[in-house]
């Protein structure tokens, strides 16, 4: 089994358990922090941010999400409100199905249920590594891990080819540094060949 870092069932399986389309405008809210997973989620085309604000209204990013990619999952397995917000970043198109139909799927095809558990443990995984890099000091050792982290998130068989779809501000909300920090330590990055800058896109 090929252990996969975020779930992309087939649309026909998922319209078959209930599953329903449904579109959304840049800037819309999915769901809010405190909400119920009621929904499994997948986008079919477009972008969500997963974030947080603190006390003082600065925003903290969790993820950003595209293409074929579900958001939200852990969620259901749990009695649990969400712990953070979804938000479009892009026009957006997804289909739904209903919690109680997602589960009776997943009760249903044992190999999709050990892919939801492989996703989960490789999420899990690498979040733990990312946490441990944005305990350092170092602003080159947060951004590697926040860059294995997204990573990790998409398919890897190409090597060094990974396109960073964030902006320098992004990026900085995501590790916590000054945009200026990010921007010096990504040059030196750069300069030491552990990644590759063209047109301002981040490659790695």
């Amino acid at each position: 089994m090929k252990t996969i870092s975020c779930m992309n069932i087939a649309e026909e399986i998922l319209y078959s358990y209930g599953g329903e389309t449904r579109q959304y405008k840049k800037g819309e809210i999915i769901y809010r922090e405190g909400d119920h997973s009621l929904y499994y989620l997948q986008i079919i085309e477009g972008k969500v941010k997963l974030n947080n604000y603190d006390e003082e209204g600065k925003e903290f990013i969790h993820n950003i999400l595209g293409k074929n990619q579900s958001f939200g999952d852990s969620m259901l397995f749990l009695d649990k409100f969400y712990p953070m917000n979804a938000i479009c970043v892009s026009p957006l198109e997804i289909i739904r199905v209903p919690k109680d139909q997602f589960l009776k799927l997943i009760k249903t095809d044992p190999k999709l249920s050990l892919e939801m558990n492989a996703c989960l443990s490789h999420r899990l995984y690498f979040k733990a590594i990312m946490l441990q890099n944005m305990a350092s000091l170092n602003p080159t050792s947060r951004l590697t891990g926040l860059l294995n982290y997204l990573k990790s998130y998409h398919d890897d068989s190409c090597g060094s080819c990974f396109h960073v779809q964030l902006t320098r501000q992004q990026i900085a909300n995501l590790v916590g540094l000054r945009v200026e920090t990010v921007i010096r330590a990504l040059k030196k990055m750069e300069k030491e060949g552990s990644i590759t800058i063209e047109n301002r896109k981040i490659i790695y």
